[in-house]
């Protein structure tokens, strides 16, 4: 998300002044000098995420940026939500949860769907940062709670609040619990008239996927791999897609159809070096390599 002009370029050198900051000594870790003259001359904008950063060094709230300018088009809590959504793909967890702390208070996320999905996020940092499953099952359920006491006829949000529970109960391997979670979540999701993020579904069939491999129930495990792959195809998406072929791939291994799963394993490897996800290509090589050995 890229900010507007509105006269971000004289607010943010009139605080980088006021702390005494040389361009050099803000810009260090965040951006290049050039970059920041660049802002504060308003040649360019800031991303929101990096923005976060200048007020984290300013030492001044993110909001204070939104409610000097009255004339910003953008709305202070969709900032916010791209910002956790931004570390969320880097699985930056404490980033999140600093963002949660300085928020849960605020008056601007008192509207129950923002509540929501703070308390949605809070959840999923006390499984990753603290390992507290519990207290994540608790703080989960009543995000979905507070919006459907009944937990019936869930919306897309709940459905993703609901998918975060089952991914929990898949990383504290108690994956019977998972695959009842993700059943659940696909039921809610195939009754709604529209779905607007599909990538919501895909989640969903790839943990259902992953649970019943782990319980060696492999048919069933092909079963949602399948079905993920051609919703992958029909909605033109990558996400997921390499996943789902190594998930393929791997259940056929696992059946003892080994030429079979290789084609799959493979054409896992294709798309990522397609993709240039060189990092991930690295680690599914040992992966793919491990598994064939078995």
């Amino acid at each position: 998300m890229k900010l507007e002009k509105y006269l971000f370029g004289e607010i943010l050198q009139s605080f980088r002044q006021y702390k005494n900051l040389t361009v050099e000594e803000l810009a260090e870790g965040i951006c290049t000098v050039d970059e920041l003259i660049s802002f504060e001359k308003e040649r360019s904008y800031p991303t929101i995420d990096v923005l976060y950063k200048f007020s984290k060094k300013l030492d001044m709230e993110l909001t204070y940026f939104f409610d000097i300018a009255s004339k910003t088009t953008v709305h202070y809590p969709n900032a916010v939500i791209q910002l956790i959504e931004k570390f969320k793909r880097d699985r930056n967890y404490e980033a999140i949860s600093n963002i949660i702390q300085q928020e849960e208070d605020s008056p601007l996320f008192t509207q129950k769907s923002l509540k929501q999905y703070l308390m949605w996020h809070q959840g999923i940092c006390y499984h990753h940062l603290d390992g507290d499953s519990d207290k994540a099952f608790d703080t989960l359920s009543k995000a979905i709670a507070l919006t459907n006491p009944k937990r019936v006829s869930l919306t897309e949000r709940e459905i993703e609040i609901l998918t975060s529970i089952g991914l929990i109960f898949y990383d504290t391997k108690n994956y019977r619990s998972a695959v009842t979670i993700f059943l659940e979540a696909l039921n809610n999701i195939e009754n709604l008239p529209h779905v607007l993020n599909m990538k919501g579904k895909l989640r969903i069939l790839f943990g259902l996927s992953q649970a019943y491999t782990k319980l060696d129930m492999y048919e069933e495990s092909l079963s949602y791999c399948y079905k993920g792959l051609n919703l992958c195809i029909n909605e033109e998406l990558l996400y997921l897609l390499n996943e789902f072929h190594y998930q393929i791939g791997h259940n056929y291994v696992q059946m003892g159809e080994v030429e079979k799963g290789k084609h799959y394993l493979d054409e896992c490897l294709h798309l990522l070096t397609l993709e240039k996800k060189t990092k991930l290509l690295s680690i599914m090589e040992s992966e793919i390599a491990k598994l064939l050995k078995s």
